[in-house]
Order: structure tokens, then C-alpha cells, then sequence
């Protein structure tokens, strides 16, 4: 099969579009056709190592830097199993079981859950597809028959492959900080993959969005729903006033950090699972304290998550956000368009049959 391996840390010269060998699936496993595979910030950040805790600036800067890569210790949970596999997102066709009771599944098309639990749900220990093992920029992928999860709607296979990796991350974090109608919820980022899937999950739930974004991207972040869309230049203390929120939802972090956290009402709750704009931040522990805040860091997704995406599809109230389509081989192509951050929605690479 064709396949894009990822040699190790560093620049688009470590991906390396090549033929290799169709996995065989063991069992509790299953052979999948991938149909659509999404890109996201996770598979460049772990080739260049920005998850190491020797890199200091943002992942803008991170990928811009002249040959300056991380350490082994530069992977998402692990030191990254190169030479690896990528692609966190993955729509795709059952071609092949091994174990009898997962006959049903052969020729459905499904989604891949991205974050696996490594034991059961009571251990937040987890594994990704295409950060711990291989992942689906390739003709086929194995994965276990337990996280894969069939899909009967009329989306296309593109749109469904933007799902997994954004989608997921934001229904963990709206649901573990217990997002309801009764929230006014601050979203940075608003018009990034994650920050848009936020944006809709949380109008979903009921609650007043604040949308923080660009002021090119404002009419597209408000035509997901965003009850009030905020220039990410403005001062946002002076537009909102301290705390004026329940709920920050934030996976940019960088500098403006300190300010977002006094936005926060007492007994507010500050969700992220990133920091874009840089992981090292200035903190007032007393603003933390004397308000009673939760602070809540989100990687390993909970049980209800992936189940709950499958059945808003279903139902209609998400829509999917495709930018562009590439082939799988030109995915070089593709990530230097997707750091050029000029894009609405998710870019998404299609193997060839």
C-alpha cells in the first residue's frame, strides 16, 4: 500500500510518501480501507517535537524555526515511535476481522476514535492514533475493533474525516467542565479546527458563546451560531470586565493567559487541552484560589464522548467544516497551506483507491 512515513523529527523532508507493507490486524483487531483522513496541529507538532518541555515558544513559531527540532522527548505521551505512521483523523471502510463477533462490521463505514483508554475508563492512562502508533495517511490502518464506530448519515467521506480529532477534543472538554445552559462560555481560537467544533458543541448545550478570533474570520465564526464574536487584538478585560464568564475554553495560552483567568467568575471553570500561542505562561496563583476556580487539562477523552459526536451527526446539529481536499500524496503541500493559517475549517487528504 501507499503510505506517508514520518522518518523522525524535523522538517517536510521526514515525510516520505512510499509503498510499505498492508498491516495485518491480530486479534481484537480489525483491517480498515481508509477512505478520508484529516490534518490537524497534532501530527506537525509531534514530527517536529513541539511537545517536548524544552520548546518554550508557540507552534507557529515552533515550525517556522530553521532546522531547530526537539529532543526524543518531544511525543505526544512517549517518545514518538518513529518511523511512524501519521494522520489522527480517520474515516474508513471494515475490509477485514479476525474475530468472529465483529463480523457485523465488515463493509460499514466508520469513524476511528482518536484517544484510546490503554486499559478501561477507570485509568486516564491513553493511547492516539498516529501519536503512539500507526495512524491512517495511508491506504489501510489497524486499529482495535472496540474503537471503531459505524456512521449511517449522507455526509461525505471528507466531511466525516474532520470529525475525530477536533470534535473530540472539544466534546471532552465542554463535557468534562460540565458545560450546560446556564454557562457564558469564552472560546480562544474560535476559528481554529478545535475552536470552531467548540464553538457549535457549546451552542448545542444551550450556553452564551464569546468567540475570540480574527477579525477575517468574525462572519464565519458567527455563522456557526457564536452569540458574540470578539476581536482576539482587543483588550478583554475591558470588553467583558472581570469575571464576567463561567466557563474559559482555551487552547491558546501564550501571553494573554493571566488576563483570561481573571475573566472568570468565582467558582469558574479554565478547560484546555493545547497552547498554540505558547506553553509557558504567567499565573497569579491568588486569582486561582481566592475565587474557588477549577483549573481542568483535557487529553484523555471520557466514555461518553466519541458516542455522543456519532449521535449529534445523526441528528443533524453538528456540521462538518471542510477548507480543501488533497491527495494523500501531496500532504507536503497541504501542511504548508495549513500553517499559513488562512484557512476556515479542516484540510483533509483522500489515499487513492
Amino acid at each position: 500500500m501507499f503510505a506517508v512515513v514520518t522518518r523522525g523529527n524535523g522538517g517536510f523532508e521526514q515525510l516520505d510518501y512510499c509503498s510499505v507493507p498492508i498491516p495485518k490486524p491480530g486479534s481484537g483487531e480489525v483491517l480498515l480501507r481508509v477512505l478520508a483522513a484529516g490534518i490537524n496541529n497534532t501530527e506537525i507538532n509531534t514530527r517536529l517535537g513541539w511537545y517536548s518541555s524544552s520548546v518554550r515558544s508557540s507552534t507557529d513559531e515552533f515550525a517556522s524555526s530553521d532546522g531547530e527540532f526537539a529532543e526524543s522527548d518531544g511525543g505526544w505521551n512517549e517518545e514518538t515511535p518513529f518511523p511512524l505512521i501519521q494522520g489522527t483523523d480517520c474515516c474508513a471502510e471494515v475490509v477485514e476481522v479476525v474475530d468472529q463477533n465483529d463480523s457485523h462490521l465488515v463493509g460499514k463505514r466508520v469513524l476511528v476514535r482518536s484517544c484510546m483508554r490503554k486499559n478501561d475508563f477507570s485509568s486516564l492512562d491513553n493511547v492516539w492514533l498516529a501519536s503512539d502508533f500507526d495512524g491512517a495517511f495511508a491506504q489501510y490502518v489497524v486499529v482495535p475493533s472496540g474503537e471503531v464506530f459505524v456512521i449511517d448519515c449522507d455526509w461525505t467521506n471528507a466531511e466525516l474525516a474532520t470529525i475525530p480529532c477536533a470534535y473530540g477534543t472539544a466534546e471532552n472538554m465542554l463535557h468534562r467542565s460540565g458545560v450546560t445552559a446556564n454557562d457564558r462560555v469564552l472560546i480562544m481560537g474560535a476559528s481554529g479546527g478545535v475552536g470552531s467544533a467548540v464553538v457549535q458543541l457549546a451552542k448545542r448545550r444551550g450556553a452564551e458563546v464569546f468567540a475570540v478570533t480574527s477579525k477575517a474570520k468574525a462572519k464565519q465564526v458567527a455563522g456557526l451560531g457564536a452569540d458574540h464574536v470578539i476581536d482576539r487584538d482587543s483588550d478583554l478585560i475591558n470588553v467583558l470586565g472581570e469575571q464576567s464568564v463561567s466557563v474559559v475554553v482555551d487552547n491558546v495560552g501564550g501571553a494573554g493567559f493571566k488576563d483570561r483567568v481573571k475573566l472568570l467568575k468565582r467558582g469558574g471553570r479554565f478547560v484546555s487541552s493545547g497552547a498554540i500561542a505558547g506553553a509557558i505562561v504567567e499565573f497569579d496563583m491568588r486569582d486561582f484560589y481566592l475565587r474557588d476556580l477549577t483549573f481542568i487539562g483535557c487529553t484523555a477523552w471520557d466514555e461518553p464522548v466519541f458516542q455522543n459526536l456519532i449521535g449529534y451527526i445523526a441528528c443533524g446539529e453538528i456540521k462538518p467544516l471542510v477548507a480543501e481536499v488533497f491527495k494523500l500524496k501531496d500532504i507536503v503541500a497541504a501542511q504548508t497551506e495549513f500553517l499559513r493559517k488562512q484557512h476556515f475549517g479542516n484540510f483533509v487528504l483522500i489515499p487513492p483507491d
